[in-house]
């Protein structure tokens, strides 16, 4: 665990145009990753509320209770969704069927 992995989570936030996002650690994150993180600066939610762009925690802060800051009435959108497969495209993967004996 080192400043340079949330040097990297901060660069595919930015890549990837990302809001907010969340690194889970077994350990107490550094002075310099806690400051890493603060420098990513805070998301606006359309009500005015701030939430960290970058969030740390480690896994007994989760067991305890702690939760990720993101507005709570906005869809849940944490994952990319896949796209929808085609029903034509399943209704073609019928298989031949053999008879006992046959070839």
């Amino acid at each position: 665990m080192t400043v340079s992995q949330i040097r990297d989570l901060r660069g595919t936030l930015e890549r990837e145009k990302a809001e907010i996002g969340v690194f889970l650690c077994f350990e107490a994150p550094t002075r310099s990753m806690l400051k890493e993180a603060a420098e990513s600066g805070f998301n606006t939610s359309p009500d005015g509320t701030k939430y960290p762009r970058m969030q740390i925690f480690t896994v007994e802060q989760l067991l305890q209770g702690q939760q990720v800051e993101y507005p709570r009435y906005a869809r849940d959108n944490t994952f990319k969704q896949a796209p929808r497969s085609r029903a034509a495209a399943a209704e073609n993967m019928d298989l031949p069927l053999q008879m006992d004996g046959e070839d």
